[in-house]
């Protein structure tokens, strides 16, 4: 079996409870991500996908190392990047690359856009001349859509899908193997977020780099996935090939967000379906099954024994003690 491009085992997230802190109270924090363990393979998209605050843009950050684990291991071909010196750790960021949510917020408002997207050749030693650099800058640019005349420009003279070209122009500039774009096209207009996903999936085909695509929107993973990881309070609680989730999903929760979602083509014997009550605080997780509390299949067991992650004979994972195929979508 090929060697996964990334790979993290039982990775986990606390971040402390400030306000307990300024009240000289203890307390053991937000535990954002925990226990997770993944896997993303050469060339391919894994799609992660949640209510907000289940833990998905923690998760990628951790998976740069953005931020820090509190727990676990995470392996970029092959290497262990949790104790890297600071020449590997070198190589391990040219090699994992992000685009983040916010076009706006992510480009320097005072530097030109050959400028911002030379700056990482220039990190990593790849830059060349000046007339090389602006070469390099030219051919991305126009890899993304865009007129190598608009180098000398700054970012404010750009609208939000231009200025997230020139950020994915900036992320795979140093040649990544392993790109984490989180929410890339949901400050976007609806008629430019198709153009944004279809110019990702072309580079992806064109270059070979893996994605770990963390969304909301049920109709842009369908579309961009290969795969879908389902996140619920800081754990993955499925993860399987799409036409496996949207087709025949085996968690509750999962089945409960795609019937929720508004392009799904439900069955005629299928209503759909709507959670009682609110995500529990990450603050205050629910004993057993932490999705219990808004079950409609919930047991005894549930609340007394939490379910791991368990794989199915045909390779599919899902945390549930009466996990089953929900038929919802016609494929």
């Amino acid at each position: 079996m090929t060697q996964p491009v990334l790979r993290a085992e039982n990775l986990g997230k606390m971040f402390a409870d400030r306000s307990s802190l300024f009240l000289g109270r203890s307390s053991g924090g937000v535990q954002a991500v925990d226990n997770v363990s993944l896997e993303v393979r050469p060339g391919e998209t894994l799609a992660v996908v949640g209510e907000s605050g289940c833990g998905k843009s923690t998760l990628g950050r951790l998976l740069l190392r953005l931020i820090e684990p509190s727990a676990g291991k995470i392996f970029l071909e092959g290497t262990e990047v949790s104790s890297l010196s600071r020449s590997e750790f070198r190589h391990f960021r040219k090699r994992a690359q992000m685009v983040f949510q916010d076009p706006y917020g992510s480009l320097s408002p005072r530097r030109t856009i050959a400028q911002i997207i030379a700056e990482p050749l220039e990190v990593f030693g790849m830059a060349g001349s000046r007339q090389q650099t602006r070469e390099r800058v030219a051919e991305l640019l126009t890899q993304v859509g865009l007129s190598p005349s608009i180098m000398d420009r700054l970012p404010r003279q750009f609208s939000g899908g231009q200025r997230q070209r020139i950020c994915i122009a900036r992320a795979i500039s140093v040649n990544p193997s392993f790109v984490v774009a989180d929410e890339p096209v949901s400050a976007l207009d609806v008629s430019v977020q198709a153009q944004v996903i279809n110019l990702m999936q072309d580079l992806q085909k064109e270059k070979g780099f893996s994605f770990l695509f963390i969304a909301h929107d049920l109709a842009v993973v369908r579309h961009m996935a290969h795969r879908v990881a389902v996140m619920y309070l800081g754990q993955i609680v499925e993860i399987g090939d799409k036409s496996t989730i949207y087709g025949a999903p085996h968690h509750p929760y999962t089945e409960a967000l795609l019937s929720a979602a508004p392009e799904a083509k439900l069955k005629k014997d299928r209503k759909r379906i709507v959670l009682q009550g609110d995500v529990p605080s990450p603050r205050k997780v629910p004993s057993g099954c932490r999705f219990r509390t808004r079950c409609p299949i919930a047991a005894d067991i549930c609340t007394q024994h939490e379910p791991p992650l368990q794989t199915l004979p045909d390779g599919h994972q899902v945390a549930c003690h009466f996990a089953k195929p929900f038929p919802i979508m016609q494929n």
